[in-house]
């Protein structure tokens, strides 16, 4: 990148900048749970979509849209599909070409760059505000060089692509495919017998963490459990001579809220350390999200805290065989979720890897 030639251009001399047409209607006579044409709002999360609608879209995609009621271009995001617009947004339709998911990334990008810390509460990114931003863009003899944009995204996602790919195959997630049993388990979800079980009489007392201030924390690699929700628990990586728990284990803080452990931690005394360690990973998994729906019901809260001795005194239902935990019909059922949530991902990294070794290769003939 140190030999790049760089430019720069306005915005409203990239784009046509208007406002998005919309339906002056109640947003839930626009969404539609069976619906199919995105509804972009003024949402800075999932592409600015807050829904999809039956509606006839009245944007064009293969644009950009982004909200005037914002600090900056947090809200700017490319639209692939046609779709219907809404208060408040605007619609940037390029007056060049190619113009493509690549390219918009790009310019999306260095338009964020562009307007950080320029926008206030009183000074919002408006649509005048839009038309007079300047963004930097690889240039090739005094003109946005577009190969070179492609070509650049087109690696950097090349990579990524490859690192998930990585990480499926290493993590035994690459397959897909329902076995026979897998394919009858969950055909006969309903017809499968459970009983109630006591945790304490299946794994022995649970174990509490004890209490490590955040001033008293040492950075270290370790994963430090507390309660909470932000980053499944993991509050800090330390480097303190705590209680170590092994991986393979279920935690419950102090709300309830149970969640599987796959790596080695500590944990503050706020979390309840169930022992299930001596169960296969999968069933181990399954037995945590019996744990939850049976601890996360709301009936812990600040005013009363979970703790180890409420977990040694919790019943759970799991399926049974011969008036047993049926652990191995629990691994199938995990197993057999785990392959239909994975399967999207799959085929996106299959699906990917094929257009872009294409783009690649057209790149370089």
């Amino acid at each position: 990148m140190k030999n790049v030639e760089w430019g720069e251009f306005k915005l409203g001399d990239l784009f046509e900048i208007n406002p998005t047409k919309y339906y002056r209607l109640q947003n839930e006579e626009i969404i539609n749970e069976n619906g199919k044409v995105p509804l972009v709002s003024n949402s800075s999360i999932d592409n600015g979509v807050m829904g999809f609608s039956n509606l006839e879209a009245n944007n064009i995609g293969n644009s950009i849209t982004c909200s005037d009621t914002t600090l900056g271009a947090e809200t700017m995001f490319y639209q692939e599909k046609d779709f219907i617009g809404y208060s408040h947004i605007q619609h940037l339709v390029p007056k060049f070409k190619p113009f493509n998911k690549s390219i918009a990334s790009a310019i999306i990008s260095a338009s964020i760059i562009s307007t950080s810390k320029k926008y206030d509460y009183g000074n919002k990114f408006n649509r005048v505000a839009m038309n007079k931003t300047k963004i930097q863009l690889p240039i090739k003899n005094g003109s946005i060089d577009f190969d070179f944009i492609q070509n650049t995204l087109a690696r950097i996602e090349i990579d990524r692509i490859d690192k998930l790919d990585i990480f499926l195959r290493e993590n035994g997630l690459s397959n897909y495919h329902l076995s026979e049993n897998e394919k009858n388990t969950l055909r006969n979800l309903d017809k499968l017998n459970w009983d109630v079980f006591n945790l304490e009489n299946l794994f022995g007392k649970s174990t509490r963490g004890k209490r490590l201030k955040s001033a008293d924390r040492i950075k270290g690699t370790l994963p430090f459990i507390t309660a909470g929700e932000t980053d499944e628990g993991v509050s800090a990586f330390i480097g303190n001579n705590v209680k170590l728990f092994s991986e393979n284990t279920t935690t419950i803080d102090m709300f309830g809220s149970a969640k599987y452990r796959n790596f080695k931690y500590g944990g503050d005394d706020h979390i309840a350390v169930v022992h299930t360690d001596n169960l296969t990973k999968l069933a181990s998994i399954f037995v945590t999200s019996a744990i939850h729906k049976s601890s996360y019901n709301g009936q812990f809260n600040y005013g009363r805290n979970f703790y180890a001795k409420d977990a040694d005194v919790l019943n759970i239902s799991l399926p049974v065989k011969d008036n047993k935990p049926d652990y191995e019909k629990m691994e199938t059922v995990i197993s057999a979720i785990h392959k239909l949530v994975i399967k999207d991902v799959v085929l996106y990294v299959e699906r990917k890897k094929k257009e872009l070794n294409k783009m690649t290769k057209n790149a370089n003939a």
